[in-house]
């Protein structure tokens, strides 16, 4: 059975969804960018940059998902060229991204390829959320959950993937009565990772506590 639909959060929750699209296995290979601005629970900016990749390679089941190819690209600039307008939007922000682990180590790749010092920054996932949030659901891949959510989807252009991502937490944060961004782990069991310069810590689920038992007496 579908899930109510939640209402707008009461409380002011800010984050930035963000999604790469990439031309190749290789995790530098980033094609596209798209990034989701929400403050104060709304969608207040959203943008997406096509990105030429280090080696213009593009396979053909990538460019059969997203639709991207070498010609489209070629005269973009890479990534190091988009960085300081990138900068503004991620450092020092709640960053979040649907199966994060993936879209960090894409930015956490091309980062190390260019040699850029990672920004300093926190970061989660909306599919660990909604595995936490939305019980026993079929699948938790970001065009299920947009259709059981009723949210609109591109799915695979990078600019319609992160807005997706952005309600999909709007959803889960009203869902479970979040109140500020340092409650995830407490109310929806998923430690935010860290970026910072020379490493990082990876975004977990974390079990509920259980309440303790005292014996009587």
């Amino acid at each position: 059975m579908m899930p109510d639909r939640s209402a707008i959060a009461k409380h002011p929750m800010n984050f930035i969804a963000i999604d790469f699209e990439t031309a190749n296995e290789q995790r530098n290979s980033a094609c596209e960018i798209g990034i989701c601005v929400v403050r104060n629970n709304q969608v207040v900016e959203s943008k997406a940059w096509l990105i030429r990749p280090p080696e213009l390679r593009f396979n053909s089941f990538n460019t059969y998902l997203h639709g991207i190819s070498a010609k489209d690209v070629a005269a973009e600039p890479e990534f190091d060229g988009l960085w300081k307008e990138l900068e503004p939007y991620l450092a020092g922000q709640l960053v979040l991204a649907h199966n994060a682990g993936f879209d960090m180590s894409v930015l956490r790749s091309l980062m190390d390829y260019y040699a850029i010092p990672y920004p300093d920054l926190q970061y989660s996932c909306s599919l660990l959320m909604a595995k936490k949030v939305w019980l026993r659901q079929p699948s938790y891949r970001l065009n299920a959950l947009a259709t059981l959510l009723d949210i609109p989807l591109n799915h695979h252009r990078a600019l319609s993937d992160a807005i997706a991502c952005a309600h999909i937490a709007l959803r889960a944060f009203e869902r479970q009565g979040l109140e500020a961004e340092t409650e995830m782990e407490e109310k929806i069991l998923v430690k935010p990772g860290r970026l910072f310069r020379g490493g990082y810590q990876p975004c977990t689920s974390v079990k509920k506590k259980k309440s303790a038992v005292y014996p009587l007496g």
